[in-house]
């Protein structure tokens, strides 16, 4: 007898499988780390995630699964999982079983751990937080193997949870940013014949309460792996606690399963509220809603978002959750929206600036006798990030109030170094003067950031069926990368230069390079040591892996060691 369609599927999908494993795995055998083929691996993974997606749009949920399944199992998503948690910020940090991967070897040894066969997940370790109201937030922190397999399994997972998102849900997904958010905040609200009211709402514990029952039946991955996840339970104090609710904030694929609950709101919303301006902009578990009166907010679409919140064991905290009309106001991820005489001007919120000014007061303190150059070099990442996030709004006036309060900050910093030294002294030794600026904090040609120093650039939204897994936007993604990679890199000299030089491509694995999510290396092409010079035409901008792996082939050229 002939097989069945479905076996067909599942023997094609094996073959494929195998195919990918022989042709992408190391060239010198599984524990050669640095041999991996980085562009051949991420080629594999984005096409089966190509093909996932499109099998999601088509409705065959079958094929979904098998595709998911073969992503899963093949040699190069693994080694991108393990690649993409020994890369991020919390690589040094460690589960329950105190374990880092930071070795070549360790990080080979990891890809071949991660089989489903035999696969137990490890307890989270807990730890507290502060949050900007004083409370504390709780974290749970998978073992290194763990956030692996999580890792993998997202890979697998977020095709589908993008083909499937609402189209103005901005938080935790590729390419799109707060500022896509304010954008379409600024879109519904900015005219003449705009809603006025908004729902400002807030989920209450959103990642600790979600029902697990409802994620083990809607969400459409590995059900074994999943559940083994929800329940893993943490450890607090040496003792185990069980998890009868919630993803833990902290795991990787996290966040992907917050979104796939709150997906479908917007479309609950938009087919019983047609043409009666009903707007909803949501970024993780932040959202607003907005409304032609006080009335439809509080009697329709409030006990409308609330049944939808209950059926995933999900409730509106009450206590941040209001109703606001345009002309008082109100604050959205760090900005404050607000109709002044008709006119809607963003702003950065207060407590943003307090929160901002309060971190470069906390930097002062911990470095009371630390010399000036090394000062401004932890400031002028604190400077540029949060300048850089407020320069799509109306910040100019902002900015020139923020870089007085620093000036003051710093230059009690100052005089307290020196208390016997006059105003003069104090002010020709540590701040100078470049170009028609004065009072620049300042040493040699090392100087300190000012926010009124970044322009004010209005940010392009993104389109909102905008899809990464969808071939036909792959140019469109590619060409915003580029364009958000310019702005962010623009003051920083060196790198911006060989940023462009390289048309925003890594020399080694051919990839895009993104600063906000990858660490970039300056490498030499000629070695120091052997008379290379520090100049442009001798240097080129790496991933970080790729700038370990050019150094691990001992060779001398850039060009010798590229895929």
């Amino acid at each position: 007898m002939g097989l069945s369609w479905r076996e067909n599927v599942k023997k094609s999908e094996r073959g494929s499988a195998m195919k990918n494993y022989k042709v992408y795995a190391s060239p010198h055998g599984e524990g050669d780390w640095h041999s991996i083929d980085w562009l051949k691996a991420q080629q594999a993974v984005k096409k089966l995630q190509m093909r996932i997606a499109k099998a999601t749009r088509e409705g065959e949920h079958y094929r979904v699964k098998s595709l998911q399944r073969t992503l899963t199992r093949s040699f190069s998503a693994k080694a991108i999982a393990v690649k993409r948690v020994t890369e991020n910020q919390g690589k040094r940090t460690p589960g329950v079983d105190m374990e880092t991967w930071s070795t070549p070897k360790a990080k080979a040894q990891g890809i071949i751990a991660l089989r489903r066969r035999g696969y137990t997940p490890s307890p989270l370790r807990r730890v507290l937080i502060p949050k900007s109201n004083g409370k504390m937030r709780p974290l749970g922190i998978p073992t290194m193997k763990d956030r692996a397999m999580q890792a993998l399994h997202l890979m697998a997972l977020e095709p589908v949870a993008e083909t499937r998102a609402d189209g103005n849900s901005y938080g935790f997904r590729q390419g799109r940013a707060t500022a896509d958010a304010m954008e379409q905040g600024f879109n519904a609200l900015s005219r003449k014949k705009s809603p006025q009211w908004i729902l400002e709402g807030d989920i209450k514990a959103c990642f600790d309460e979600i029902s697990h029952e409802w994620l083990l039946a809607n969400v459409p991955m590995d059900k074994r792996m999943l559940k083994a996840w929800l329940k893993a339970g943490y450890v607090y104090q040496k003792k185990l606690f069980p998890t009868e609710a919630g993803t833990p904030q902290g795991g990787i694929i996290s966040p992907c399963l917050a979104n796939f609950t709150l997906d479908g709101l917007e479309k609950v919303l938009k087919e019983h509220f047609r043409n009666r301006k009903v707007n909803f902009i949501r970024y993780a578990d932040d959202f607003v809603v907005t409304g032609e009166s006080k009335e439809v907010l509080t009697e329709e679409v409030k006990p409308m978002i609330e049944d939808f919140l209950k059926v995933r064991g999900l409730e509106l905290s009450q206590e941040k959750t209001k109703i606001t009309h345009i002309d008082e106001g109100f604050t959205f991820l760090g900005w404050h929206f607000r109709k002044y005489s008709g006119k809607l001007i963003i702003k950065p919120a207060d407590w943003n600036i307090k929160n901002f000014l309060a971190k470069v007061r906390k930097v002062r303190k911990d470095n009371k006798s630390a010399k000036q150059e090394n000062l401004i070099q932890l400031l002028n990442p604190i400077v540029r990030g949060w300048s850089n996030y407020h320069k799509p709004v109306c910040a100019k006036e902002t900015f020139s109030k923020v870089d007085n309060e620093v000036w003051k900050i710093l230059w009690q910093w100052a005089k307290r170094r020196h208390p016997e030294k006059n105003y003069g002294w104090v002010k020709n030794h540590y701040f100078g003067k470049i170009g028609n600026q004065t009072g620049i904090f300042k040493i040699n040609n090392l100087k300190l950031l000012m926010a009124s120093d970044t322009k004010i650039q209005r940010h392009v939204k993104i389109k909102s069926d905008a899809n990464p897994f969808d071939k036909k936007w792959e140019m469109y993604f590619e060409e915003r990368l580029f364009n958000k990679m310019k702005g962010t890199l623009r003051g920083s000299g060196e790198r911006l230069t060989l940023w462009m030089k390289q048309n925003g491509k890594c020399l080694n694995c051919r990839t895009p390079m993104d600063l906000e999510k990858e660490e970039l290396n300056t490498h030499h092409i000629l070695p120091l040591c052997e008379g290379g010079k520090d100049i442009i035409s001798n240097l080129v901008l790496l991933h970080g892996n790729c700038h370990r792996q050019v150094h691990n082939r001992k060779v001398n050229g850039i060009e010798a060691g590229c895929a």
